[in-house]
């Protein structure tokens, strides 16, 4: 991945509608050879695919909640089941393992307090294998990226899941 390759996933995460002529124009490309480079990317799996971002209070979903999940058990079919019953539930947006005192933390965005304790008594708790959960409530945002920055010369691509 070279410079224009970065300009190019820059641009496209400021703004996934560009038409492929005004990309062209932005990295200072010719029409051709910057659609190949787009589809080199994407069939490289760096650009994964494209989505609207959606105004999360507008949409209903005002509150954010934060929550650090730990385990009882570490073993290979607690995580298993752990992280299957995550993957369904639609309100959770993001599920990170962590390291230190606890073993997950998932972003939840969800109407009010109560369609969270419903989420919690209903859904999460009926996952096995949990033995805590603390849960700290967003009052609001002050910085949303979807921009990654610039990685280090020789970053990008070294760790891939």
């Amino acid at each position: 991945m070279d410079a224009v390759d970065l300009q190019i996933i820059r641009e496209l995460q400021a703004d996934g509608r560009l038409s492929n002529q005004d990309l062209a124009d932005r990295v200072r490309l010719s029409p051709s050879p910057c659609l190949r480079r787009v589809r080199r990317l994407e069939e490289a799996g760096l650009i994964r695919g494209y989505t609207a971002m959606v105004d999360q209070v507008a949409f209903g979903l005002p509150v954010t909640v934060f929550v650090r999940i730990r385990l009882e058990r570490h073993t290979a079919e607690a995580v298993r089941l752990f992280e299957e019953h995550v993957a369904v539930i639609e309100h959770i947006q993001d599920c990170y393992l962590m390291a230190g005192s606890s073993d997950y933390l998932l972003r939840i965005v969800i109407e009010d307090l109560e369609a969270y304790e419903s989420l919690v008594r209903h859904r999460i708790h009926a996952i096995p294998g949990i033995a805590s959960i603390e849960s700290s409530f967003a009052f609001g945002s002050v910085k949303q990226s979807r921009t990654y920055p610039r990685p280090a010369p020789g970053a990008a691509g070294r760790s891939r899941r």
